[in-house]
């Protein structure tokens, strides 16, 4: 039995516990907040828990195996840094740090005691992602082309960190994973319109093949949209995330192109053929990584969205916030 405590019981940490508390193999054993009046709510939710304000008594708690940390970003390192070096497995929240320094040390300090770190990119444990990793592993839609998505909603307005930081991290995370090539270089235009922090972007992300990612964040759109097309050379791929049936159709549409002995001549005919959607896993994402993260831990597996995982992220994202003072220069990664 994993024991496993968590910490921040905002926005995210109660969908944390909950699904903790579902796993057979594991064991809820206590949630940390700073607000005494959330503690109330969750002893009443789980009479047997212990409940705390402070962290310290979690992390050196000889009962707790693992710690599930569900805090703003600029908390995350401390946490796990401590969490860590009192011998506890560590499951953070996206992302994974601040900075790529305070990711790679970590890294180095699981590997040296021997501990698991999970990421939590959500997103992965999607049926709708795992059927995108299985399309594109299985050569469907071809050598591709681009990956383009939209991320756009009113707010959620985030003190300590900006609309890159906040919503990219999901399609950063899920490029990282469906896409086999690793990118080279990113570049990043935004717009503060309040507190400093830029509240719409978008951001350029370069392969070293003719692959190109871009990716639209904003949080002033008067309407919500997550969208994300994945354009091969044999098929493409639209993935509407809002759709609660068809989240994912398959075009038989492309490009073909024929060269003759002068670039001038060139032909390029345009194929259209039939549309399909696959039927996808519609089980809890979150439910899902829990599971695998217990599994982890007990059976000493290495993650697919381990440290590293989450440090490719924060490159990406550190690397965002440097074109963005150089207003769009790219930035090698």
């Amino acid at each position: 039995m994993l024991n496993i405590g968590v910490i921040g019981y905002g926005y995210w940490g109660p969908n944390l516990a909950r699904n903790i508390g579902s796993i057979e193999s594991a064991s809820l054993v206590s949630v940390c907040d700073l607000n005494p009046d959330v503690l109330k709510r969750v002893s009443g939710i789980y009479p047997n828990i212990e409940v705390t304000t402070d962290f310290n008594e979690i992390i050196s708690s000889p009962k707790t195996d693992a710690v599930a940390i569900a805090t703003p970003v600029f908390t995350h390192y401390e946490l796990a840094k401590k969490a860590l070096e009192n011998g506890k497995h560590v499951f953070v929240e996206k992302p994974f740090t601040s900075s790529v320094p305070q990711a790679e040390e970590l890294i180095e300090l699981a590997d040296k005691k021997n501990l698991t770190i999970m990421v939590d990119h959500t997103f992965l444990f999607t049926g709708a992602v795992r059927k995108i990793k299985e399309l594109i592993s299985e050569g469907v839609l071809g050598n591709l082309y681009y990956f383009d998505s939209t991320r756009v909603n009113l707010g959620l307005f985030q003190h300590d960190i900006n609309v890159i930081w906040d919503l990219a991290p999901h399609d950063f995370s899920i490029m990282d994973y469906v896409v086999e090539e690793k990118p080279t270089a990113v570049a990043a235009t935004g717009v503060s319109h309040f507190n400093g922090k830029e509240n719409i972007a978008y951001v350029t992300v370069y392969f070293p093949n003719s692959m190109i990612g871009h990716f639209n964040v904003n949080w002033m759109s008067p309407v919500k949209v997550r969208n994300t097309l994945i354009g091969g050379d044999k098929k493409m791929l639209v993935w509407n995330d809002l759709e609660s049936d068809e989240k994912i159709k398959i075009y038989d549409k492309g490009v073909e192109v024929t060269t003759p002995e002068s670039i001038y001549d060139l032909l390029i005919s345009y194929r259209s053929g039939d549309v399909w959607s696959p039927k996808i896993n519609q089980t809890e994402a979150l439910k899902l990584e829990a599971e695998y993260f217990v599994d982890c831990v007990t059976n000493n597996k290495t993650p697919f969205n381990d440290g590293m995982a989450g440090l490719r992220v924060v490159k990406i994202l550190e690397a965002t916030n440097k074109s963005l003072r150089k207003r769009g220069e790219t930035i090698p990664l």
